[in-house]
C-alpha cells in the first residue's frame, strides 16, 4: 500500500493498493468486489466521503461484467436478424431454426476449444501462450465473425437446395443435389479460411493466437461437420416440412430471391431463323 497522495486543493487523494494475486486471477476480481461492497461502505458509513476503486485491473473487471451482461442480448439480436433474412429468402420456418442451432453449436465448440487451450492450459506450452483467463472482448468479436461466416455457408448450401426444390418439389432430391453441388466449394473455401486463421497462431501474441485457434476450429467444425453432414441429415429427416411456411406469413413477408430469376430464352433474331422448306 502506497502513502496517500492528495491534490493541491486537498479535496481529492489517491491511494494505491497492490494485491498479492495477479491481475487475471479470480482472487483479484473477488478483492475488487469485496472492497466496493463491504470494506469501503463500512469505512465511509456516516460521512460524505466518496471512495472509488479504479485502475487498469478494475476497468477490465468492469468491462468484462458489462460485456457478460450484454452477451445474451447480442446473441439474440444476431440470431433474430439472421433468422429473419433466411425466413424471407427461403420462405421457411425450419431453415432459420436449423441454421441458428448449428451456428450456436459451432460457436460453443470453438469457445470450448479456446478455453481448454488458453485457460486450462491444454497444449498451451506448445503455442507459447501460457494459461490464464480469456480476454473479455474475445467472445463478442468471435461471435460476430463466426455468425457471418456460418451464415455465408448456410445461404450458399440452402440456396442450391431451394432452387432444386422450386424446380421439382422432391425434398430428397433437393437436399442431395444441393449438397453435391456445393459441398466441394464449401470445404475448399473453409480450408483456405482455416489456414489463414491458423497463421494467427504464429504471431507470438496471446490475443491473436486466441482468435486464430477459435476461428480456425469453428470454421473447421462448421464446414466439415455441420454444413456438410448435420444440416443435410436434419433436412432429410424433416422432409417437405423444410419448405413450409404459414400462408398468412408468406403473404405478409416481402418476396426476395437469393438467386436471380431465370429469364425466358430470347426469340431467334431474323437472320437466324431457318426458312421452312415447302414441298
Amino acid at each position: 500500500m502506497s502513502p496517500v497522495i492528495p491534490n493541491e486543493a486537498g479535496n481529492v487523494a489517491i491511494l494505491q493498493v497492490v494485491p498479492t494475486t495477479s491481475p487475471q486471477d479470480t482472487g483479484t476480481s473477488q478483492l475488487i468486489s469485496r472492497l466496493r461492497n463491504d470494506v469501503i461502505p463500512q469505512a465511509t458509513a456516516g460521512s460524505d466521503l466518496k471512495v472509488y476503486v479504479g485502475g487498469i485491473t478494475a476497468i477490465f473487471d468492469d468491462f468484462a461484467s458489462v460485456l457478460g451482461g450484454k452477451l445474451p442480448l447480442f446473441i439474440g439480436v444476431i440470431i433474430a436478424m439472421g433468422g429473419l433474412l433466411l425466413l424471407v429468402a427461403f420462405r421457411s420456418l425450419l431453415v432459420p431454426a436449423v441454421a441458428a442451432v448449428m451456428n450456436l453449436l459451432a460457436a460453443g465448440a470453438s469457445f470450448g476449444i479456446v478455453t481448454a487451450i488458453f485457460q486450462w492450459g491444454w497444449g498451451s506450452e506448445a503455442l507459447g501462450a501460457g494459461a490464464g483467463p480469456i480476454e473479455a472482448f474475445l467472445p463478442v468479436m468471435m461471435l460476430a465473425i463466426l455468425f457471418g461466416l456460418s451464415m455465408d455457408y448456410q445461404v450458399f448450401l440452402v440456396s442450391r437446395m431451394h432452387e432444386e426444390w422450386v424446380r421439382r418439389p422432391d425434398n430428397r432430391r433437393a437436399i442431395t443435389v444441393g449438397q453435391a453441388d456445393t459441398g466441394r466449394v464449401i470445404t475448399a473455401a473453409a480450408t483456405i479460411m482455416v489456414l489463414v486463421f491458423g497463421a494467427f497462431i504464429l504471431g507470438g501474441q496471446r490475443v491473436i493466437a486466441e482468435f486464430g485457434v477459435g476461428l480456425a476450429a469453428a470454421v473447421l467444425l462448421d464446414a466439415f461437420v455441420l454444413r456438410t453432414v448435420l444440416v443435410p441429415a436434419v433436412m432429410h429427416l424433416f422432409g417437405a416440412a423444410n419448405w413450409w411456411i404459414p400462408g398468412w406469413l408468406d403473404r405478409a413477408l416481402p418476396h426476395l430471391s437469393v438467386d436471380p430469376a431465370e429469364e425466358p430464352p430470347a426469340p431467334p433474331r431474323e437472320q437466324e431463323r431457318v426458312p421452312a422448306v415447302v414441298g
